[in-house]
């Protein structure tokens, strides 16, 4: 370990999900070293990176406190570190009830938000040709899944057990993203969901995630 950092965090600088992984680190106080992977070079899909993660994608962490332990796919990451170094439950579910909620939006942010908001990303940039119908259809997701949270935190203030937690910080990168930068121009999001909106601006603004925001645009620039 030779930067002296607990964890090795492989990141992308504009990535959503190795920056959610880099919000929990932050959150639980836990050091790291990020190493940004170009993506027009391939250097996700390429050695050293894909001898630790076969899938060619980002995140993947090493964790050097655990004999080097590695593992990729953000949310069993925010699993991993809950379990492992939230022993208090400051920010993960301590109820068996409430573990399997928390599992549950998990696994909602990773087949429900991420994939849907990154396909309105693909069609509206990077696809070599104009398919409207496609672009239409991802940012009808965006609404409808915003939606769904909206719906949930006019509720409760907090997707699980009454606090912030891993379900909750599961989908600020994304949420925060889709409804700037993907949803259909002229989409408000504090009006369309403004439950979902104050549940996110409450989450930017904790010192550990502003942090790490901090980050993200020293290194953008």
């Amino acid at each position: 370990m030779s930067h002296g950092k607990q964890f090795t965090l492989y990141n992308h600088k504009s990535g959503p999900n190795g920056w959610k992984v880099a919000n929990f680190l932050s959150e639980l106080g836990l050091t790291y070293e990020s190493i940004y992977l170009d993506f027009g070079a391939l250097e996700q899909k390429t050695s050293p990176h894909v001898d630790l993660n076969p899938n060619g994608r980002i995140p993947t962490i090493i964790d050097h406190t655990n004999n080097d332990f590695v593992l990729w796919e953000s949310n069993a990451i925010l699993t991993y570190l809950a379990e492992r170094y939230d022993t208090e439950h400051k920010f993960s579910a301590s109820t068996e009830e409430d573990k399997y909620k928390q599992l549950q939006w998990l696994f909602f942010q990773s087949s429900g938000q991420g994939p849907y908001f990154g396909q309105a990303a693909w069609f509206i940039w990077y696809h070599a040709e104009k398919v409207p119908s496609a672009v239409e259809r991802y940012q009808n997701e965006i609404k409808r899944v915003l939606k769904v949270l909206d719906g949930e935190l006019a509720q409760r203030e907090w997707l699980v057990g009454g606090k912030y937690s891993i379900a909750d910080l599961s989908f600020i990168n994304w949420t925060d993203f889709g409804a700037t930068k993907l949803a259909p121009p002229g989409y408000d999001f504090a009006k369309e969901a403004p439950y979902a909106h104050a549940w996110l601006q409450k989450m930017l603004a904790r010192p550990a995630i502003a942090k790490v925001n901090a980050e993200k645009v020293a290194v953008s620039k």
